[in-house]
């Protein structure tokens, strides 16, 4: 596997300084979160961005139509992320991007998708000082890569338009089916696993703010998202080990 380059290396790459250049224009300095709240995004055609570009100004160009027609608030919140990517005055940046979350942690949660929310548990994870935090942050992207990875495997093997097999449904209520490593399928329609891991993670929703809330947030997007927790919760047919 690669290794991370480490941070003398990063200093002393041309390709990283050049991504940051001309960024200091766009590190806000005073910000009225009330007002950028009320404030919308005048973008032109929405357009979702894809990869980063070598320029900054490019950068937040395109993400400035990402995030046409929505709250200047989500926008700046973008923009603090990709400053700090490029490691612009990281612990200053850190510093306005933890404020934010300390502030507006509702808003941006209503407000953001869980690309952009995965963005913010990674800034956690990478740069907070509270290992908490940054175990809480780390659990959630843990959690939407593995679901981004099942789905792409999904996509590219046309399993998309599967038909649910109700004999198999049948037959998991009384067979043991065997995965890996002493995994087995899940009794679909009646197993508590799940149920069992909310009630664990519902202590982490409470107690490790922000990120408790970004973290239910996200886990509460994927119960009704198509993914695989919906899609069993469609099948599931005892109350008592709902999961949601």
């Amino acid at each position: 596997m690669p290794r991370k380059k480490t941070a003398i290396e990063n200093f002393l790459s041309f390709n990283q300084h050049r991504k940051r250049w001309g960024a200091k224009k766009h590190a806000d300095t005073t910000t009225d979160f009330r007002v950028m709240k009320l404030r919308i995004v005048d973008g032109g055609e929405t357009v979702q961005t894809r990869g980063s570009e070598k320029s900054v100004d490019t950068h937040l160009a395109n993400l400035r139509r990402e995030f046409s027609g929505k709250p200047e608030l989500v926008f700046y919140h973008a923009k603090l992320v990709v400053l700090l990517r490029r490691e612009f005055q990281v612990e200053k940046t850190f510093a306005l991007f933890r404020e934010l979350w300390e502030q507006e942690a509702e808003f941006l949660c209503q407000n953001l998708n869980i690309r952009w929310l995965i963005s913010a548990c990674d800034t956690f994870a990478d740069l907070d000082d509270r290992e908490a935090v940054r175990n809480a942050a780390l659990m959630a992207s843990v959690l939407v890569n593995t679901v981004k990875i099942y789905e792409s495997e999904r996509f590219v093997t046309d399993a998309a338009d599967g038909h649910v097999n109700a004999e198999k449904i049948d037959a998991l209520q009384t067979e043991l089916v065997p995965l890996f490593e002493g995994m087995s399928s899940f009794t679909v329609g009646t197993d508590d696993t799940l149920r069992n891991m909310r009630w664990r993670l519902d202590r982490v929703f409470v107690e490790q703010q922000p990120m408790g809330l970004i973290l239910k947030t996200i886990y509460d997007r994927l119960q009704t998202n198509d993914t695989a927790f919906a899609r069993l919760k469609s099948l599931h047919r005892r109350e008592r080990t709902g999961w949601w």
